[in-house]
Order: C-alpha cells, then sequence, then structure tokens
C-alpha cells in the first residue's frame, strides 16, 4: 500500500440537461444521471446509487483484505446495501446503510470466524466510516 495521504480525482462534464460524464485518469468514462426519485430516467447510475455501491464494493473489498490478513480461506461472498435518503433537519441524507453479506465457506468449523471477519470488515470499511449514515451489518455465513 502506498503512504497516506492517497488523493483521488474526478472530473464531471455535463450540460444545462442530460447525462453527467465523470472521468478518472486511466478509467473508462462513466454515465450519470439522477435516479427515477428525482425525476431523473433511471438508466444510469446516479450519485445515490453509486455511493451505495461504493459502500458494497468497499465491504467486499476489505473483507478480501482482512480474510488475507487472517489467512482465512473462503469461497465467495455476496454483499448487497440498501441505503436510505430521508430528510433530516430540512436537508436530505443518507441516514442508514444495511449491509447483507453472504459468505460462502468449505467447512462448518469456518462458521464462527466467518462471521467476526465479516464483522471486522464492516467496521473496517473506509467509505462507510466516512458517513455520517447509521450501518447495519447482516452476516450470513453458507457451508459448502
Amino acid at each position: 500500500m502506498h503512504p497516506y495521504p492517497h488523493h483521488y480525482a474526478v472530473r464531471a462534464t455535463g450540460g444545462a440537461a442530460g447525462e453527467v460524464a465523470l472521468d478518472a485518469g486511466g478509467l473508462p468514462t462513466l454515465a450519470s444521471a439522477p435516479p427515477v426519485e428525482f425525476d431523473g430516467p433511471g438508466d444510469r447510475w446516479s450519485p445515490e446509487t453509486m455511493l451505495v455501491g461504493a459502500v458494497a464494493d468497499c465491504f467486499l473489498l476489505t473483507f478480501r483484505a482482512v480474510a488475507r490478513a487472517a489467512r482465512f480461506d473462503w469461497l465467495s461472498l455476496e454483499c448487497s446495501v440498501d441505503g436510505t435518503l430521508d430528510r433530516v433537519e430540512g436537508a436530505a441524507r443518507f441516514t442508514h446503510m444495511l449491509v447483507t453479506a453472504t459468505l460462502r465457506v468449505a467447512r462448518e468449523a469456518d462458521r464462527e470466524r466467518a462471521v467476526k471477519l465479516l464483522e471486522k470488515a464492516e467496521h473496517g470499511c473506509l467509505i462507510s466510516r466516512s458517513l455520517l449514515a447509521e450501518r447495519t451489518l447482516r452476516p450470513t455465513v453458507v457451508v459448502g
């Protein structure tokens, strides 16, 4: 890992209407638009879905690192995140992130340790730790 601080730069380009193009050095351009909840088309990533997606992605990547450091063998992880956007003191903000994680392991003996590592990953996810929203982890471990 590179020493801190890390810097990330993204450029957004758009007109008075239509989609927004997001560019970051060396990455494919990503088209963004408002979600249907804000009268957008609903067929592109929105800032809201990208934020919730960043929580899911960060959780999975953090679990990989936690499991690798713990020398823990696992088969697959599926993570879904349900983000709640609400009004708080007259302003819209995300108030809750429900992380549902289903981890598949090979051995029954790994179940208890797997849950602890999932909890460690949720606690260590830098994206969700950077948000004001409450967080809930709903872990499931499947053997086989």
